[in-house]
């Protein structure tokens, strides 16, 4: 769907550039008739007149027998479907590759589904397996290891992986994995080897 649109932008454009070319070379042309001696002027003009009138006729009757837009944009993706140049399965594929790194699932759904698309039930169940353990890598790399020191800091991680589109029950866990495996990490000071 928004593909036919930015075609039919494209199309739309490129039709109007090729109009207001076509509107400079009259005026240059006009220009050059007008360049003529004045005696030839008069006659130019006068005799003229018509001629330039059936040129924009012809013109306009160009532009009436071109193709609709429409029709034009529908070949070119029919054609880029049947040479699998336009796949939306690689297209699915490609988003969840890109986004799965950075955002959680209900965020590649959401952006999918602004395009017209959606997970299927393989790429769905994929997709929610490995989450947990990205919010949790996610965490890590935000906040640093180990819980978070009051509740005003654990809201700010919740909100960080909800805007991410993390559901609330795995952001949960998530927070959760990061404060018990970092917790059985030593301390600082005692890792330090620091002894009385």
């Amino acid at each position: 769907m928004e593909l036919r649109r930015k075609l039919l932008r494209i199309a739309r454009d490129r039709r109007a550039a090729e109009r207001a070319a076509e509107a400079v070379a009259d005026e240059a042309a006009e220009a050059f008739v007008g360049a003529r001696p004045r005696s030839d002027r008069r006659g130019a003009a006068e005799g003229d007149d018509g001629a330039i009138d059936a040129s924009f006729e012809e013109g306009v009757d160009d532009a009436a027998d071109a193709p609709p837009l429409d029709e034009e944009v529908e070949e070119v993706l029919v054609w880029l479907k049947a040479s699998g140049y336009l796949d939306e399965s690689r297209f699915v594929e490609s988003r969840i590759h890109v986004r799965s790194q950075r955002f959680g699932q209900r965020r590649i759904e959401q952006e999918l589904a602004q395009h017209g698309l959606a997970l299927d039930p393989d790429q769905r169940a994929t997709l929610s397996a490995g989450e947990l353990d990205r919010a949790s890598d996610m965490l890590r790399r935000k906040f640093g290891p180990g819980r978070a020191p009051d509740a005003s800091a654990e809201a700010k991680r919740m909100r960080f992986l909800i805007g991410r589109g993390f559901g609330s029950d795995v952001v949960r866990r998530a927070l959760r994995r990061v404060a018990e495996e970092d917790a059985g990490l030593p301390d600082a000071a005692d890792a330090s080897g620091s002894s009385d």
